[in-house]
């Protein structure tokens, strides 16, 4: 695999918008989605050193808004904040379509590569997923894990935006309390 070079110039106009979707995604709150991208672009220049190119610059940018997602948690409700989750990249996981985007290396973790507990969050969250209304389940799956256009979506099922984003939020709702309980 070629080695990655970073561009931190073009970070904004190619992944904002990106990881703020990811980011709303996970705290339903734009404003804090905001601060947390801007602290991922801080980290990230801050530890451009440590980047080995081994991964995309978008997926290692992922990875630390992971992290700074876990940490917002953990500041709010020390419960999720208690049992951090750790995601591994696996190719296979990807093309199973795994919501969970791939991470890299963090040279302060000692869990990065953690397969068993990794594959154990794969199985609760599939578990989560297959609890869902059927049509919540497909909306999820279509935009979250598929990464479909909402306009996309709409026509393909027939139904207008407004509720396709609360068809989306109460399958996020249910999925965090789902794990809440059968993972962390």
């Amino acid at each position: 695999m070629a080695e990655h070079q970073l561009h931190p110039e073009t970070w904004v106009d190619k992944y904002a918008d990106y990881l703020f979707n990811y980011a709303v995604g996970r705290i339903s709150d734009a404003e804090v989605a905001k601060d947390l991208v801007q602290e991922t672009f801080f980290a990230g220049l801050k530890s451009a050193a440590n980047y080995k190119g081994t991964a995309a610059e978008r997926t290692w940018l992922i990875a630390i808004l992971k992290r700074k997602v876990i940490d917002y948690y953990r500041k709010i409700n020390s419960n999720k904040g208690k049992a951090e989750v750790r995601m591994g990249y696996s190719s296979q996981m990807d093309a199973d379509g795994d919501w969970l985007e791939e991470q890299v290396a963090d040279p302060l973790s000692i869990l990065e590569n953690d397969d068993i507990e990794n594959e154990e969050l794969g199985l609760a969250i599939q578990e989560c997923i297959s609890k869902l209304p059927q049509k919540q389940s497909l909306v999820f799956s279509m935009k979250t894990i598929q990464g479909m256009d909402t306009e996309d979506i709409c026509k393909e099922l027939g139904i207008n935006p407004s509720n396709l984003w609360v068809m989306i939020h109460r399958a996020r709702t249910a999925l965090m309390d789902c794990l809440n309980k059968n993972w962390f």
